[in-house]
């Protein structure tokens, strides 16, 4: 099955002598990578929560003028992430690349105390933007190879919880911030610098450069045999995919990971359903736009979608190893198409904001998590942080494009057409992504994951 991967449920290992070995429920690794994100976003998400205000308000951007720049803010990071997911598994040290691009973007955080017109803002948001796109993949990397196959889902709905807590915190310090320091807006940059920096201090100390190995891979190494199946670290064939003496990573076996069917299902789409998702900034304008939200409340608004994806990331995760990632990850498209409803048909419900903020987080909560953790179930190990780059650049730069096509659908027809051509759209990528995503007939096509027949050469 494509997204439909169902394992027993993780916990009880067996040791060699018999006895049960009882798993930690999540990685060490993830719990680091986890604290370095909520530090990071904190940092970022200062940042995002005032920069459409800021663009808009304060520079005098038109939508279509913030569209251009919201889209590069996006696709650059989508185009390095094929780069920095490459880079991690040739060089096979996923810590260092994802370090180099927490630091970038650190260090491009106290350039907007510097710029203040479109073009330099551009340049400083895709530098930005290129240091999420070099860490992304290997980070996911990180978290996916110090889990078993089988708590993927839980394991990134802990790190996005954790991720979603600086999410949480960096609207509420940017709010404070704007209210309290002289000069609002670059007293937020510069706060949000300091905090940069302290995420990348915390990478460097905590997070290990490689996936610590489970009970499994120990047993498995002290027997001198190769690791078995489904252990942490582990190609699905059960291969060390990390050892010394394996062969860096070519640039053709990279581009060969198109050729494995369930990849291609995943990454066609994501790139669907990014076509017609509507993104972050351009809802939370529409949303003070529709239910009329002062100016002073916007930093407030992506609390309710950061606060309902903290409270349910991990459930979600947990879900769909349970039922299935197919189901749980059509739902949460779903719920967000809900969402584009009650913008379009009830724009002057007193609980307007609420229900669409709670809905947003639904979505987020459904769905960011539960797309690698099944991409991790299907491609090699070696290939692991290749694979959900080629995922995640699909999905980006179709979210790239889709916001460039809503700010100029805003600027010429307003923001209800719009609203409702995006919405139209999602429910048919949706329909679309539901029967590509359809599970496969087991007696017809061999899981492409663990057949070696079906592997690329190089990752047998």
């Amino acid at each position: 099955m494509y997204l439909a991967d169902r394992s027993a449920p993780a916990g009880a290992k067996t040791a060699p002598d018999g006895a049960s070995v009882r798993a930690p429920a999540v990685a060490s690794t993830v719990l680091a990578l986890g604290a370095v994100s909520l530090i990071t976003d904190v940092s970022s998400e200062m940042v995002t929560a005032v920069l459409p205000l800021y663009l808009v308000a304060g520079l005098g951007l038109s939508p279509l003028g913030f569209g251009a720049l919201d889209g590069v803010y996006n696709g650059v990071g989508a185009l390095v992430q094929l780069t920095g997911g490459h880079l991690a598994d040739r060089v096979r040290n996923h810590k260092l690349i994802a370090g180099i691009g927490y630091g970038l973007s650190a260090l491009c955080k106290p350039l907007l105390l510097l710029v203040h017109s479109l073009g330099p803002v551009g340049v400083v948001l895709a530098l930005e933007r290129t240091g999420k796109g070099l860490r992304t993949a290997p980070r996911d990397a990180l978290i996916s190879l110090s889990t078993p196959p089988e708590s993927q889902g839980r394991a990134f709905g802990v790190h996005r919880a954790m991720d979603t807590t600086g999410a949480l915190l960096g609207p509420l310090a940017a709010f404070f911030i704007l209210n309290a320091a002289v000069g609002g807006y670059d007293a937020v940059f510069g706060v949000s610098a300091c905090v940069a920096v302290l995420g990348v201090v915390v990478l460097m100390l905590f997070v290990p450069s490689g996936p610590a190995p489970g009970p499994e891979p120990v047993a498995a190494a002290k027997r001198g045999g190769a690791k078995p199946v489904g252990a942490v670290g582990a190609d699905p064939d059960g291969t060390d995919p990390g050892g010394a003496d394996s062969p860096r990573v070519s640039v053709r076996e990279a581009a060969a990971l198109l050729r494995l069917p369930r990849l291609r299902a995943l990454a066609l789409c994501a790139a669907l359903l990014g076509l017609t998702t509507v993104s972050d900034a351009f809802l939370y304008l529409l949303l003070q736009d529709r239910a009329g939200i002062h100016e002073q409340w916007f930093p407030l608004l992506p609390l309710g979608t950061a606060a309902v994806f903290l409270l349910l990331a991990v459930p979600a995760g947990a879900l769909a190893d349970r039922i299935g990632r197919r189901s749980v990850f059509l739902a949460g498209h779903t719920l967000l198409l809900a969402g584009y409803g009650l913008l379009l048909w009830a724009p002057h419900w007193p609980a307007l904001p609420y229900l669409v903020l709670v809905l947003h987080g639904l979505f987020y909560a459904a769905t960011d998590g539960v797309l690698p953790a099944a991409v991790g179930a299907s491609v090699p190990a070696k290939l692991r942080a290749t694979g959900l780059a080629v995922v995640g650049t699909s999905q980006a730069l179709a979210r790239f494009g889709c916001s460039l096509a809503f700010g100029a659908a805003w600027t010429m027809w307003g923001a209800g057409p719009a609203l409702a051509t995006a919405a139209a759209g999602l429910c048919c990528c949706a329909a679309v992504a539901g029967f590509v995503l359809r599970p496969a007939a087991p007696d017809t096509e061999p899981d492409s994951a663990t057949d070696p027949a079906r592997l690329p050469r190089g990752t047998r």
